[in-house]
């Protein structure tokens, strides 16, 4: 769980707007291999994990869905501050059946 929500810091810190957005390999790889795992711990934890989420366990996930999500938009040249519930995410996931789909009506990037 730390180690979701310190890739997530990491990779926000260390992202820049793309020189000619969008940028769309890093917005899919922001929501397939960033948020998607962070998405994918919650379910199962909520789901069938013998082991309850601690509050500071829900707050990482929380942090690294929205790092992840901001990271999403600034491939499209989007700068951004999301306040997005991982349920929520979840919830959207359940809904499109696709992470990228779910990255993209949670920030309104690329269409809105």
């Amino acid at each position: 769980m730390e180690r979701l929500s310190t890739e997530a810091r990491r990779a926000r810190e260390s992202a820049n707007p793309p020189s000619d957005p969008p940028d769309a390999d890093v917005a899919l790889e922001a929501a397939r291999d960033g948020l998607g795992p962070v998405v994918a711990r919650y379910v199962r934890a909520r789901t069938g994990d013998q082991e309850r989420l601690s509050s500071g366990q829900m707050d990482g996930l929380h942090r690294a869905t929205n790092d992840w999500l901001a990271v999403y938009a600034l491939g499209y040249g989007v700068e951004t501050d999301p306040d997005v519930t991982v349920r929520e995410a979840a919830e959207l996931l359940v809904e499109t059946h696709d992470i990228v789909a779910t990255a993209g009506l949670l920030t309104g990037v690329p269409d809105g």
